[in-house]
């Protein structure tokens, strides 16, 4: 989003989501990766911190001053007010916040919330229109209830290590990215905005949770429950294209290309580009998809050894025209120089008022309409702490007095 592009907003206006105030309790990374993109969408995002603020602050560098890379890449578009909710003060604080909330959110188990007095139906009472949204581990409704979850736990539960080993023939591992958090993440963005069009029709708000295993168990059997679909089962578990070791970038003279070919049309026009169109009728491997995908180890390791005696360039220009999709393989450092990333102006600098200039990535959706505004960067803890208890009624006396006794920190 260009500074150009935001002047599109009518005054006022952030995006789709104006005037949506969140009451945002989440920490770590599933729900405040959910929040920002609320809060990238228009939406005002009142993010509640203890007074040491969310633990994520102080991971990598900067850290030191509570302002470290990951919560920089999941806080902007939010104000920060920071409370302690156990005491008395700060929680009547939040229940002031929750009056005239859209939408609480929530990432720690509901008995938590339950201990603090911040259960559903107390706050329905004071909001009924309130949208109380949960994100943690499991559904409320199954034996794993009360049990803490990470996203390394998820990952483990869901069988995904599983499938990192089946698809490398090395050892269960976790995948290098926080997958589960920013997945469910994700999902709860979407839940929320559907809750908020629901509840333009029926005028009430609700309790949603979104646990995070039975989100990823789809997520990952989508793909994975394959023959075990059938009852009786008509084959094991795992789609054998994506378990093949040779599903991979693949080598060539001087770097590595995805190369992906998966239709008849593609690997017909793949077959002549290397000279060898007869295999497609001659070979029975290549008659059907069905075919392929049951000698997919196969196939797979003959486009490795073609690709293999080709340059990337070489391989590009072979196959120019087919539509087989051939990409180069970034590096996280080639990621950050590509071209069509930079014809949009994806990667841009922010100048922080507290560590200096930052590179942030746009909101990755363009709106003709109701596009969103320039962004804010990620707020100190309680940096908006008397702002927010302004435009909730309190005085500057009332406010000191908070401050002073531990309850608001700013």
């Amino acid at each position: 989003m260009t500074k150009a592009d935001s002047k599109t907003n009518k005054p006022g206006e952030r995006g789709p989501l104006t005037g949506v105030r969140v009451v945002d309790i989440t920490t770590v990374f599933m729900g405040p990766s959910a929040t920002q993109m609320l809060g990238d969408l228009g939406a005002d995002v009142v993010k509640i911190e203890a007074p040491g603020g969310d633990v994520v602050r102080g991971i990598g560098p900067q850290g030191h001053e509570r302002m470290g890379p990951l919560f920089l890449g999941m806080n902007r578009n939010k104000r920060s007010i920071a409370l302690d909710l156990k005491t008395a003060e700060g929680r009547e604080v939040l229940l002031e916040l929750v009056k005239d909330a859209d939408v609480l959110t929530y990432n720690v188990r509901p008995q938590a919330m339950a201990r603090l007095g911040l259960g559903y139906e107390a706050l329905a009472e004071i909001n009924p229109r309130l949208l109380y949204v949960g994100m943690f581990g499991f559904s409320q409704r199954g034996r794993y209830a009360a049990s803490a979850a990470f996203d390394d736990l998820i990952q483990a539960a869901c069988a995904l290590p599983q499938a990192v080993a089946m698809g490398s023939g090395d050892i269960p591992r976790y995948m290098p990215i926080t997958i589960a958090d920013r997945s469910v993440g994700l999902y709860a963005f979407g839940v929320i905005s559907a809750a908020l069009y629901g509840r333009e029709r029926t005028g009430k708000g609700q309790r949603i949770d979104v646990p995070m295993f039975e989100t990823m168990v789809p997520y990952v059997l989508g793909d994975h429950l394959y023959g075990q679909t059938f009852i009786p089962a008509q084959g094991d578990f795992g789609y054998p294209r994506l378990l093949s070791p040779e599903r991979r970038p693949y080598k060539t003279l001087d770097g590595h290309v995805c190369c992906l070919i998966y239709t008849d049309v593609q690997w017909r026009a793949f077959l002549k580009a290397i000279g060898q169109p007869e295999l497609f009728d001659a070979d029975p491997r290549f008659t059907n998809i069905s075919a392929r995908t049951k000698h997919i180890d196969a196939l797979y390791g003959m486009v490795s050894d073609e690709i293999a005696s080709r340059s990337t360039a070489q391989m590009q220009a072979l196959l120019d025209g087919t539509d087989i999709p051939v990409f180069p393989m970034h590096t996280f450092d080639s990621l950050l120089k590509d071209p069509h990333l930079d014809d949009i102006g994806f990667f841009s600098e922010m100048e922080h008022p507290h560590v200096g200039t930052i590179r942030q990535m746009a909101v990755p959706s363009e709106w003709s309409g109701t596009p969103p505004g320039e962004a804010t960067p990620a707020p100190r803890v309680g940096q908006h702490s008397r702002e927010v208890l302004r435009e909730a009624g309190y005085d500057e006396a009332r406010i000191d007095t908070l401050v002073a006794s531990g309850a608001v920190f700013e």
